[in-house]
């Protein structure tokens, strides 16, 4: 049995994705209002409507029974809640039981990567990342996907690997858990960076233009805070980066869409349950890359719109005006 904690857009989408594949599933919803309709309708009306629950799939609203008895438990929380969830379930982990973050982001408060707050919360228990190009709607439509699966011990990674994927879910492993959560988590960033050219009509060389320097300056924050320059040219980098920064399901690119047609950021939140994570990352982002003398001039650009209302021609322009340099240096 697979204990999925998180019942957003995400979890809810493994949930079904598993439960198609007849694997036992105890989703772990928060909210009470949520968790009716969830069993009323066997739907997720809030972040998943219209895709039913496959009949293996088995709501609850106590996090300490879903983790009961489960043989891998996947953390599909926001990044802004997740150390505050796992720090109240940690007791509920039963050691060997591998856990694995679903959830590409950074913690808010000290910046640390999400499998770093379960290695912390849980010394004992197998951690993994679950990262990679992954729209939830088209996971839980059943359509290919290819995703990766991060581990430090590989025979745990394999088995995540075969109890976690499927034929149109397909898992590929990968030791370097840095790389593949700092991609999974700073890609969000560039695609609201695509969503404010693109909502400024910068056409198609722009966003190709700021795609590829995104992925750059990606790369060497990963690579400083240890990862593999390889990963980056694999799913959880490039793959996911141009996912999100082109495709029509984006919540960052979208956020940053509405942004450039001057709507407030706050404003655009508050419309929606949905969480844009790039919006978060940011300030991490930019607290990790001044501890290892990073330059991420296009993350910086992207804050200063967001939190600081400055113009996104403004910062376009500043970006534009730097002074030019060697690509391969």
């Amino acid at each position: 049995m697979i204990a999925i904690i998180g019942a957003g857009s995400w979890g809810t989408a493994l949930a079904v994705h598993l439960g198609r594949a007849g694997r036992p599933v105890r989703l772990w919803v928060r909210e009470p209002e949520l968790l009716e309709l969830i069993g009323a309708r066997r739907e997720n009306p809030w972040f998943l409507p219209g895709i039913a629950l496959p009949q293996p799939v088995t709501p609850m609203g106590h996090v300490e029974d879903a983790i009961d008895g489960a043989e891998t438990i996947v953390m599909a929380v926001p990044s802004e809640f997740f150390g505050a969830v796992v720090k109240s379930t940690a007791a509920a982990f039963r050691p060997g039981v591998p856990v694995v973050s679903a959830t590409k982001g950074l913690d808010p408060v000290r910046h640390v990567r999400m499998t770093e707050l379960l290695a912390e919360a849980c010394p004992r228990t197998p951690v993994a990342a679950l990262s990679g190009p992954t729209f939830a709607r088209e996971v839980a439509l059943g359509r290919p996907t290819a995703a990766v699966i991060a581990g430090a011990d590989d025979e745990v990674a394999r088995s995540l690997q075969q109890r976690l994927g499927a034929r149109e879910f397909r898992l590929y492993v990968n030791r370097d858990v840095v790389g593949v959560e700092i991609g999974g988590a700073l890609k969000n960033v560039m695609a609201i960076a695509t969503g404010l050219s693109d909502g400024l009509g910068l056409g198609e060389n722009a966003r190709a233009a700021l795609i590829t320097r995104g992925l750059a300056e990606i790369s060497r924050l990963g690579v400083a805070l240890g990862a593999s320059p390889l990963t980056f040219s694999g799913l959880a980098g490039i793959g996911d980066l141009v996912l999100t920064c082109t495709g029509s399901l984006s919540r960052n690119r979208a956020l940053g869409l509405a942004v450039a047609a001057g709507r407030k950021r706050a404003e655009v939140e508050a419309e929606t349950r949905m969480i844009a994570e790039g919006v978060r990352t940011i300030a991490s982002a930019l607290t990790l890359a001044r501890r290892v003398d990073v330059t991420m001039p296009i993350c910086r650009e992207v804050g200063a719109v967001l939190f600081e209302d400055k113009p996104a021609r403004d910062a376009l322009a500043d970006l534009l005006g730097r002074e030019m340099r060697r690509e391969d240096a």
